[in-house]
């Protein structure tokens, strides 16, 4: 192998796995993959397509992201290993979590382990159709921008109303939250050890696309927020 070979590991997040993927740097050749399905979604837990409710456990993401690193690391001999200088993540969104201080998806408390709404609600979950109608009709009727990017229709499958639906419907949970964050997120956060909140890096894609974030007025105002639900003046984005 040459000295100056470099490598970078690329994991893709799935509806039912995670996919990791070793790449050349120089030359953008595949290297070596490694895929892992998510145990608990793969026995259908926390999902119910009657309600149209699809939630993934934070352990399903860990667990499976340490598989298929591991397969795909089993491939390359010791040196080649050590030439691994990156790793990003790519993940199909809005797929938020309400967190506590420390930045930990709810359901890795004892107390919300089996706990649905305390876990990462799956982009394509349409629980939040009520709440995407209220966000909705209180943007039209302020007259405001925040749809402006984004086809001038706020989605129920994105951040907010995914928040709003669970701080409405379950008081447990909207009790112990102290933030949220998408997936991507968590994952980058994660793995470099800045889960805090006011310190974790948030995606601009995520937050400008699926949290109405914009650099030219940040994300909506307290007051918007406030009127959503007066709950949200506790849970920091």
């Amino acid at each position: 192998m040459e000295l100056n070979k470099k490598y970078v590991i690329g994991l893709d997040f799935g509806t039912d796995s995670c996919r990791a993927l070793i790449v050349d740097v120089c030359n953008g050749h595949e290297i070596a993959t490694g895929v892992s399905f998510y145990p608990r979604w793969k026995a259908g837990l926390y999902c119910d397509a009657r309600c149209n409710r699809y939630r993934q456990h934070p352990l399903d993401y860990m667990e499976s992201m340490t598989e298929a690193v591991h397969m795909a690391l089993s491939h390359l001999k010791t040196e080649e290993v050590a030439s691994i200088c990156g790793l990003c993540f790519d993940t199909t969104g809005s797929t938020p979590a309400l967190t506590d201080r420390d930045g930990m998806p709810l359901a890795l408390r004892p107390e919300f382990a089996e706990e649905p709404d305390a876990m990462f609600i799956l982009w394509k979950d349409h629980t939040a159709v009520r709440e995407a109608e209220q966000i909705n009709t209180l943007i039209r009727e302020r007259n405001l921008d925040y749809l402006l990017y984004e086809g001038g229709t706020y989605s129920s499958e994105w951040v907010w109303s995914k928040v709003l639906h669970v701080i409405n419907t379950n008081p447990a949970v909207r009790d112990a939250a102290y933030s949220w964050a998408e997936h991507c997120d968590w994952m980058t956060g994660l793995v470099t050890g800045n889960t805090i909140p006011e310190k974790m890096f948030r995606s601009r894609c995520a937050a400008g696309h699926k949290a109405m974030w914009h650099e030219s007025w940040g994300l909506p105002s307290f007051s918007v927020l406030l009127e959503l639900n007066p709950s949200l003046r506790n849970i920091l984005p």
